[in-house]
């Protein structure tokens, strides 16, 4: 089993020295992956809902500490556990300068960046960064076009595409792992399950019911086996971010105790061969009982 772990990146974890310190101690403790993800703003009144739940982002993201500064320090930090992005808005960031950071954190990490993609969700944040929201999916096909590109073998970079032009250049910086880091890509949408399984090495699923979420996962694969590619390579990393308290089974894992989330992500790993990746800060109160919950998670697991 691979287990990851959400490391302090917001509300009341976007604190001094947590994410370092939480970092070394996850894995001291034996995760196998430590993960952050990408918010910029709340916007006070939205064009358009948070997705899930009540429709209204979490008050604690209000405070979000940039995803890639952390997985540096984290890198700093650690010296086995993989580094994954859950999700990266990838379109918020101009491609050639994504590739460069991507690759430097490879490098810093020695081989341990695992690349994980998305489109977001609020037009807001797209509005503030300057992209357009409308061709999203084009955007992100030449993006993942530019970083396999520059990310690839030859001394020469060249790309011409309907929105960015690379002209014959030298970008001699490349990735530790080859021929890239391993790239998965997010979202529920048919299109992003059918990218997913065209072109990524695996899926960000979330936190559904399990029959929801092999109905999903079981679309990715067949995506990836009508491209002509090998679905059983594919991995799903499955991102949980509960409140640990007493749920109904429909609840979970969105809700639930230890045991009931233990539960069910012990059933996704034995029936889709998921990754479990773990968010705490919904569910802890401060440094130490995150430390704490991540501890009793990760023995519970182990122990089957």
């Amino acid at each position: 089993m691979r287990l990851g772990l959400s490391i302090p990146q917001y509300g009341r974890f976007a604190g001094p020295g947590l994410s370092a310190r939480l970092a070394a101690d996850a894995e001291e403790i034996g995760y196998d992956s430590l993960w952050v993800g990408d918010r910029i703003l709340v916007a006070r009144e939205p064009q358009n809902r948070y997705p899930g739940g009540t429709g209204t982002a979490p008050a604690e993201h209000r405070t979000f500490l940039d995803p890639l500064t952390l997985l540096t320090v984290a890198a700093g930090a650690t010296r086995r556990v993989r580094l994954g992005t859950s999700t990266l808005n990838a379109l918020w960031y101009p491609p050639v300068l994504l590739a460069r950071t991507l690759t430097t954190l490879d490098v810093v990490s020695d081989g341990r960046l695992e690349v994980g993609l998305g489109l977001g969700w609020s037009k807001d944040e797209y509005q503030a960064v300057g992209v357009p929201w409308r061709g999203q999916a084009a955007r992100l096909e030449e993006t993942l076009d530019v970083l396999e590109r520059i990310w690839a073998d030859g001394e020469e970079v060249s790309h011409r595409g309907t929105l960015w032009t690379v002209p014959p250049s030298d970008i001699r910086a490349k990735p530790v792992q080859r021929p890239r880091p391993p790239l998965l890509l997010g979202g529920t949408s048919p299109g992003a399950l059918e990218r997913a399984g065209r072109r990524a090495d695996g899926w960000l699923g979330v936190g559904l019911p399990l029959p929801a979420l092999t109905a999903l996962w079981d679309t990715v694969r067949r995506h990836a086996e009508a491209a002509g590619r090998d679905a059983g390579a594919l991995r799903l990393v499955l991102r949980v971010d509960p409140v640990l308290t007493p749920a109904e089974d429909g609840q979970v894992p969105g809700r639930g105790t230890p045991h009931q989330l233990v539960a069910y992500l012990a059933s996704a790993v034995r029936e889709l061969g998921a990754e479990p990746l773990i968010d705490l800060h919904f569910a802890a109160r401060d440094a130490d009982e995150y430390l704490g919950l991540a501890r009793t998670l990760h023995d519970l697991l182990r122990a089957g």
